[in-house]
C-alpha cells in the first residue's frame, strides 16, 4: 500500500516500478510520447485529454464508484461511499477504488482518496444526474440549508404539488423550466421560498445536489451496478458445422461477386459509393436481401479485392488482387475476409440509413465510414469467447452487459451495431448458430490488436512462426465443405452441386446455367438463356454437352440435349458484321421480320441483298438490339468466322496500403523499459536538486517564459538582482546572478557578479526569483 500523498505527482513518484508499469497498461497514451520524467507524467495523467480517455474507458462499476468518491468529497470514508452507492459489499468497493487509484484517476492523501483535478471537469456538474452543490449555485446561502437533516424536515412540510414537482427532478435531469400557468408557479415560489429549488436565470431553476440526495434517499443511483450483469446463453450443437457452411457460401457470394463486376462493373458515384440502383441489381445478381448484399460489397472493399478504378469514368471493378484470392486455398480465402472484416472501419449496417442533412448511405461511400464499429466487434468477440464454447448468447442480455461495460455510449447506437455486428459474424462464418466457432476463437486475438489484422499480412517464411492468417485459414479449413468434381443432373433440366464445385467446374456452372437455389448443395437450372450465354462465351454445343456429362454423376437428360442442340441451331443464325454493320441471314424471311420491326427503326436497316442487310449501327448496339427483340445473332469477322463475344474482366488497379506507422506496441516489455527510463530520470533529476542545493542562493523553480519576462522587466525597473537558472547548448543548468539592464529582442543585457557586462538569450532561461 502506497503511503498518503500531497497530490497526485507526489503520489505517483511513490509509485513502486510495478504499479507504474501497471498505470502505464491501464491508460497506454500516457506513454505517446515517451515522458522524459514522473513529473512529465503525472502532469500528462492529470489533462482533461488524457483523463477523458481514461473516464471514457469505464465500465458502469468503476464509472459509478468514481462519481460516489466526488460526490462525498475529500473527507469521505469508506462508510460514506457505501451509503452513497446503496451497497453493503465493501470488498467490491475497495476493489473498484484500487483499480481507480490505480488507473491515477484517484489519488492517496492523508484523508482519503482524491479525484484528480480534470475529473469534475470531465464528468461535468450534473454527476449521476444530480445538480451543482448547494454553495455553488448560491454561494451566500447559511450553511443550514445544505444540510441533510435540515432538507429532510422541509421536505416533509412541503405540499403534495410541490413533492410531485421535486420527484419530477430527483433522478435527473436537476434542471426545470418555471411553469407559466398560476397553480404551477405559486407550487414552484414555494420551493424557491424554501430553498429546495434555487433559480439560474429568469426562467430556470435547479435543484440542488444536496436536495437530490435527500431526496434519493442518501443515494447516487436507483440501485448499485459494481458487477458486470450476467449474459443468459443457450448450449448449441454442430456450431462449427454451421459456420464452415456460412463461410462456404460467404466466399461464393465474393466469387459471384467478382464475376457480376467484372464483366459490368458499376460506375462510382460523384460523391462515392455505389448507386442504389446498382446495388439492387448486385443484390439481385447475388440473391440476397439489401442488407447481407451491402455487407459483401463493404467486405470486398475491405479485403481490397473490389476498387475504383481510377479511369476518367470510373467504375468499380475487381482488383489485380482478386485472381491470387480466387486461386488460394479456400481456408486462407477465408481467414483474409475475416481478417480485413475485424480491421476495417466500415459499418456495412448503416448502408441506406439516414443521417442529418444528407441522403441515404451509399454502400462503398463515406458515410458508411465509422471508426467505432472495429471497437464494437472486438467487444462483442469479447464477450463471446468469454462464455463456455457451443453457449450462444441471448441479443438482449448480450446488449445489456456491454452497455454495462461502456455506460458512456449511446445506448441506441450501441444496440444497433451489437445485433449488426452479430449478424455479420453469422454471414462470415465467426460464428455458428450464434456460438463462436474454434476459428473465431482464433481470431479473438486479430480483434485485439487491429494493426495485425491486415489482410494479407505476413504469409511467413520458411521456418517463421505462424501468422494469425495461417491460424485462422488452418482452423477454418477442416470445417469448410470439401470442393467436388461434379454435379447431379436431373431430367427437369436442374443440376445438383452436392457442395462447392471446383474451380474450373464452378465457373463453367455459373456461365451455363443460373442458380435457382443455395444450401448446402446448390441448384442451378438450364435455360435457353443460359446455354446462349454459354456459347456467346465461345462454348460449342458438343463441348457444352461434353462437359455435362463428364461433371454430372447421372445420365444426361435427353431434354437438356434438346435444349443445347435447339438453342445451338438458332444461335448464330444472324451473322453481323460491318458496313458500319450488316445483317446477313439465309432465311430472308427473318430479314423481313426485322426489317418490319418498329422496335428497330432506330437502327436504319437497309437490305442490301436478299439474305443480307446494313446498318450505320455500330455492330455491338446492333447484337444488343436485336437480341433484346428476341432474334439470335452471332457477331461475324472479316473472314466469315463466329467471333465470340467473351466479356472483358474488368481489373482495377491493387489499392495502396501505405505502411502503417511503425510503433512499438505498449506491452509489458516496453512499458518496463518506459519505467526504468523514469527511474533514471528522476534519480537524475534528484541529483541535481541536491546540487542545487548546495549551491549559494535560492532555490529556482521552472517559470512560464511568460512570467520570467515579467519578472526581468521589473528588475530592470527597479534595478533589482535576479537569480536565474540558465541551459547551455547542452541541456546543463548553471545558476547566475545577475542585474539587468534591458530586454529586448529576446536577449537580456547584464551584469554578472564579478562586474561585466552579458547577453543572455531569454529561451535559455528556465526559471527566475528576485535576490534577497
Amino acid at each position: 500500500m502506497a503511503s498518503s500523498s500531497r497530490s497526485l505527482a507526489d503520489d505517483i513518484r511513490g509509485r513502486s516500478d510495478a504499479q507504474l508499469i501497471e498505470l502505464v497498461l491501464a491508460r497506454p497514451d500516457l506513454a505517446r510520447p515517451a515522458p522524459a520524467d514522473l513529473t512529465s507524467l503525472a502532469a500528462r495523467a492529470g489533462t482533461r485529454a488524457s483523463v477523458q480517455r481514461a473516464v471514457e474507458a469505464l465500465d458502469r462499476g468503476h464509472l459509478q464508484v468514481l462519481e460516489a468518491v466526488m460526490v462525498a468529497g475529500d473527507a469521505a470514508d469508506r462508510g460514506d461511499l457505501l451509503r452513497l452507492l446503496g451497497t453493503d459489499d465493501a470488498a467490491t468497493v475497495e476493489m473498484l477504488v484500487e483499480d481507480l487509484w490505480r488507473s491515477a484517476l484517484l489519488w492517496r492523501g492523508a484523508d482519503g482518496h482524491h479525484v484528480v483535478r480534470t475529473v469534475p471537469e470531465v464528468l461535468g456538474t450534473s454527476v449521476a444526474g444530480l445538480g451543482a452543490p448547494m454553495r455553488e449555485l448560491r454561494p451566500s446561502a447559511p450553511a443550514e440549508h445544505a444540510s441533510p437533516e435540515h432538507i429532510a424536515a422541509v421536505v416533509a412540510e412541503a405540499p403534495d404539488d410541490a413533492r410531485a414537482m421535486l420527484e419530477r427532478m430527483t433522478w435527473g435531469p436537476p434542471f426545470g423550466v418555471l411553469p407559466t400557468a398560476t397553480p404551477g408557479r405559486t407550487t414552484a415560489r414555494w420551493l424557491l421560498e424554501h430553498h429546495l429549488l434555487v433559480p439560474v436565470s429568469a426562467d430556470r431553476v435547479a435543484l440542488p445536489r444536496e436536495v437530490g440526495l435527500v431526496l434519493r434517499g442518501g443515494r447516487l443511483h436507483r440501485g448499485p451496478e459494481l458487477t458486470p450483469p450476467a449474459v443468459e446463453a443457450r448450449t448449441v450443437s454442430l456450431v462449427d458445422a454451421a459456420a464452415g457452411g456460412a463461410a462456404s457460401e460467404c466466399l461464393t457470394h465474393l466469387d459471384e461477386l467478382a464475376a457480376a463486376w467484372g464483366a459490368e462493373p458499376p460506375r462510382v458515384l460523384r460523391a462515392g459509393g455505389l448507386s442504389v440502383r446498382d446495388l439492387r441489381l448486385t443484390q439481385s445478381a447475388l440473391d440476397l436481401d439489401p442488407e447481407h448484399a451491402a455487407f459483401v460489397v463493404e467486405l470486398a472493399y475491405a479485403a481490397g479485392l473490389v476498387a475504383d478504378d481510377g479511369e476518367v469514368v470510373p467504375v468499380w471493378a475487381p482488383t489485380s488482387e482478386i485472381d491470387d484470392w480466387t486461386s488460394s486455398e479456400a481456408g486462407h480465402r477465408w481467414a483474409t475476409l475475416a481478417l480485413a472484416w475485424l480491421a476495417s472501419t466500415r459499418a456495412p449496417h448503416l448502408v441506406g440509413r439516414r443521417s442529418t442533412g444528407t441522403g441515404p448511405a451509399n454502400a462503398l461511400g463515406p458515410d458508411v465510414q465509422w471508426p467505432a464499429i472495429r471497437g464494437i466487434r472486438r467487444e462483442v468477440l469479447r464477450e463471446l469467447a468469454s462464455l463456455e464454447p457451443a453457449s450462444a448468447p441471448a441479443a438482449a442480455s448480450l446488449r445489456e452487459r456491454l452497455a454495462w461495460r461502456r455506460p458512456n455510449r449511446s445506448a441506441g447506437v450501441l444496440d444497433e451495431a451489437v445485433d449488426a455486428v452479430l449478424r455479420e459474424a453469422e454471414w462470415l462464418g465467426v460464428t455458428g448458430r450464434g456460438a463462436l466457432s474454434q476459428a473465431g476463437r482464433v481470431l479473438v486475438p486479430a480483434a485485439d490488436q487491429a494493426a495485425d489484422a491486415t489482410p494479407g499480412a505476413g504469409a511467413g517464411g520458411a521456418g517463421s512462426e505462424p501468422t494469425m492468417l495461417d491460424r485462422a485459414a488452418v482452423a477454418m479449413s477442416s470445417h469448410l465443405p470439401s470442393p467436388v468434381d461434379h454435379i447431379l443432373v436431373q431430367a427437369d433440366l436442374t443440376a445438383v452441386a452436392p457442395g462447392p464445385l471446383v474451380g474450373g467446374l464452378g465457373s463453367f456452372m455459373r456461365l451455363a446455367a443460373d442458380v435457382e437455389s443455395r444450401g448446402g448443395a446448390t441448384v442451378y437450372r438450364f435455360t435457353p438463356e443460359s446455354v446462349r450465354r454459354a456459347l456467346d462465351a465461345g462454348w460449342t454445343a458438343a463441348d457444352f454437352v461434353e462437359t455435362v456429362r463428364r461433371s454430372s454423376r447421372t445420365p444426361l437428360p435427353q431434354p437438356l440435349e434438346y435444349l443445347v442442340s435447339d438453342v445451338a441451331r438458332r444461335h448464330g443464325q444472324t451473322r453481323i458484321g460491318g458496313a458500319a454493320a450488316y445483317v446477313r441471314s439465309d432465311d430472308e424471311s427473318v430479314l423481313d421480320t426485322m426489317l418490319a420491326s418498329r422496335e428497330l427503326a432506330a437502327l436504319r436497316l437497309r437490305r442490301l441483298a436478299p439474305t443480307v442487310l446494313v446498318s450505320s449501327a455500330d455492330p455491338r448496339v446492333l447484337v444488343d438490339l436485336l437480341r433484346d427483340n428476341g432474334f439470335a445473332p452471332v457477331h461475324e469477322g472479316h473472314d466469315g468466322a463466329v467471333v465470340h463475344a467473351e466479356a472483358p474482366r474488368r481489373r482495377a488497379g491493387t489499392r495502396r496500403r501505405g505502411p502503417g506507422p511503425s510503433v512499438s506496441p505498449v506491452d509489458r516489455a516496453y512499458t518496463q523499459t518506459l519505467v526504468d527510463g523514469l527511474r533514471a530520470a528522476e534519480a537524475t533529476a534528484d541529483q541535481r536538486r541536491a546540487e542545487d542545493e548546495s549551491r549559494p542562493g535560492p532555490r529556482i523553480q521552472a517559470m512560464d517564459p511568460v512570467v520570467t519576462l515579467s519578472l526581468l522587466r521589473d528588475a530592470v525597473a527597479d534595478r533589482h538582482g535576479v537569480w536565474i537558472g540558465y541551459s547551455d547548448g547542452h541541456g546543463a543548468t548553471s545558476r547566475h546572478l545577475i542585474h539587468p539592464q534591458r530586454v529586448e529582442g529576446g536577449r537580456v543585457r547584464a551584469t554578472d557578479e564579478s562586474g561585466h557586462e552579458k547577453s543572455f538569450s531569454v529561451h535559455r532561461i528556465v526559471g527566475a526569483t528576485l535576490e534577497g
